[in-house]
């Protein structure tokens, strides 16, 4: 029997849409375009995107149907352990359950290898979450730490940094063009951890990256027409003031944090905002008892472990008992959403 509880989630859009926040938590005007979130007509919030395909649109109804009421599991994966199932593998045999969603990277330009594996897991009828670990050109780890740009050149139009950076994110696009083509909607987690400033894509501050990632939404949505992304904006656990795009350029907004919490602090912050977005907890490492969950009251749209020894590291018991709790929502338990 599913687990899905219905519930009505009532939308406060923010009155300080578009803008964004001193330290002291006062709104200023940022130059960013006017481009607002919608409402849509059950009250919930809208996708950014107002040409969003059928089946994206079907996600986010999901995600905001049982957001507040149970919480989807979701497991990040690695390629390297000898098979790219081993954290799936892994969950199975411990709990007797797969995660309701995948998380994968388009790291070291695996594009074809994430596409793949995307189809499969939404052929098993998962969810599919892509972040990108990756240097201005495109590549690895390393370099999403080690990188550090000269914005003014980066966001220039024209450039050699520009075309650079243009040219590795017109690959990804084409990848998540193969995926919009094949009918599968993505939470797509680009530049995450975007307030902490340790990825490149950090260090040049909050105005940079603001438009930084509303270039990105606007080369994505506009020219490419990647009508099967759900922008999922993924702060740090500091969760700073004045790092927010905008309503109208992302839909779900989220933390992460590998202190064992539930990362409750966070959830606060967020709420502050008032965007009326689902939240997620986009990573953690040791994932909390339900019970924890809910009587600090952060039941996030999703928890996501991170990969390897993170995964293997958490409580055997405890990983069994969130897995079959009623409130946490497995492979089996989701519904044939896209129907």
């Amino acid at each position: 029997m599913k687990k899905l509880i219905s519930v009505v989630i009532s939308i406060v859009m923010s009155a300080f849409s578009g803008c964004a926040e001193h330290a002291d938590g006062s709104a200023s005007q940022t130059d960013i375009p006017e481009k607002t979130a919608v409402v849509s007509d059950t009250g919930r919030a809208a996708l950014s995107n107002p040409n969003a395909d059928e089946n994206a649109q079907k996600l986010y109804d999901y995600i905001n149907e049982v957001y507040g009421s149970a919480i989807m599991t979701c497991q990040q994966e690695s390629t390297w352990m000898g098979s790219p199932d081993y954290e799936m593998d892994y969950i199975y045999a411990q709990t007797g359950k797969y995660p309701a969603m995948r998380g994968l990277d388009f790291m070291n330009s695996d594009f074809d290898g994430v596409v793949k594996r995307s189809k499969e897991w939404h052929e098993k009828g998962g969810i599919v979450s892509i972040c990108w670990h990756t240097g201005v050109k495109g590549s690895g780890y390393q370099e999403s730490l080690d990188d550090d740009p000269d914005f003014e050149k980066l966001l220039t139009e024209g450039t050699p940094e520009y075309n650079a950076m243009m040219k590795s994110w017109d690959e990804a696009a084409m990848a998540l063009a193969e995926l919009r083509d094949a009918g599968i909607p993505v939470l797509w987690r680009p530049f995450h951890e975007f307030d902490g400033q340790w990825f490149w894509w950090g260090k040049g501050g909050s105005e940079n990256f603001i438009k930084l990632w509303q270039m990105m939404y606007d080369r994505y949505t506009n020219e490419f027409g990647l009508n099967n992304l759900i922008w999922v904006l993924g702060y740090s656990g500091e969760v700073k003031n004045g790092w927010y795009p905008g309503d109208g350029y992302c839909d779900i907004i989220g933390s992460d944090t590998y202190d064992n919490s539930t990362n409750s602090k966070a959830w606060k912050r967020l709420s502050a905002m008032n965007t009326g977005k689902p939240m997620t907890f986009h990573e953690c490492g040791n994932v909390p008892s339900m019970e924890s969950f809910e009587s600090d009251g952060a039941m996030w749209s999703w928890f996501m472990i991170w990969h390897t020894t993170h995964i293997t590291g958490n409580d055997k018991q405890n990983l069994s008992e969130v897995y079959n709790h009623e409130k946490a929502i497995t492979l089996d338990e989701l519904p044939d959403i896209y129907k």
